[in-house]
């Protein structure tokens, strides 16, 4: 589906096994809720890897960047609930990006979603985009399976804000530039789109320095703005 809001947090993490059962029970009953009642929040969704890590992906649906940007969003980060401050010490190879939706398209949300992370060269910045949302993207939305399509670039500025819920973490945080986002209802269905798109990403960026970083996810768990037993 397309996406709720014009702006998103993406983040990706390992964990430490032995926090496991605490991260599941700290995530589902008390952070993501917290994140969904903020205001300008709309949805979030945890997902798991399938293949090469990070473990983890969290998504967070918000109205725009200014949201993830302001006051409210920011009094949370500031001051974290004790169990946060706990839970997030177990955070390992995090990336956490603030981004702008720049494309997004689809009929709903699937169970599987490929995220695939890369930079793009700054004299590039608008043929890529324009070739991104222009060509390759709309006819990834219409392949066999797939339920969304998404372009999201980061506001480097908003994601290098420091917060003391980032100071708790033990380690630093990387920032992805550009990500897409390809979700369907099955697993193979996705690989296929992500193995078109990969083609297509190569090509525009022959001769730069990146190398995009894709990961296949299934979905875990979806938090809206909804009451607290409806998820």
């Amino acid at each position: 589906m397309s996406f709720a809001g014009t702006g998103v947090v993406a983040i990706w993490h390992d964990l430490l096994p032995e926090a496991r059962d605490e991260f599941y029970e700290w995530h589902n009953r008390e952070h993501m809720p917290e994140r969904a009642g903020i205001p300008g929040f709309l949805r979030g969704r945890r997902y798991i890897a399938l293949n090469a890590g990070p473990t983890y992906f969290n998504l967070y649906e918000a109205d725009s960047v200014q949201v993830l940007g302001g006051q409210d969003y920011l009094s949370r980060l500031n001051t974290p609930t004790p169990w946060t401050q706990q839970s997030v010490k177990s955070y390992r190879n995090v990336a956490r990006s603030i981004c702008d939706v720049t494309y997004t398209s689809g009929v709903g949300q699937g169970a599987y979603l490929l995220t695939v992370r890369f930079d793009v060269e700054q004299e590039q910045h608008k043929p890529v985009s324009d070739a991104l949302r222009q060509r390759v993207l709309a006819p990834l939305a219409d392949r066999q399976g797939i339920t969304g399509v998404h372009l999201c670039v980061a506001d480097e500025a908003v994601s290098k804000v420091e917060t003391a819920e980032k100071k708790a973490r033990a380690e630093g945080t990387q920032i992805p530039a550009w990500i897409v986002m390809i979700e369907g209802c099955a697993a193979d269905y996705v690989e296929a789109a992500g193995d078109a798109f990969m083609v297509e990403l190569h090509r525009l960026l022959e001769g730069q320095s990146s190398t995009p970083e894709a990961t296949l996810y299934q979905l875990e768990y979806t938090r809206c703005k909804t009451p607290s037993a409806a998820g």
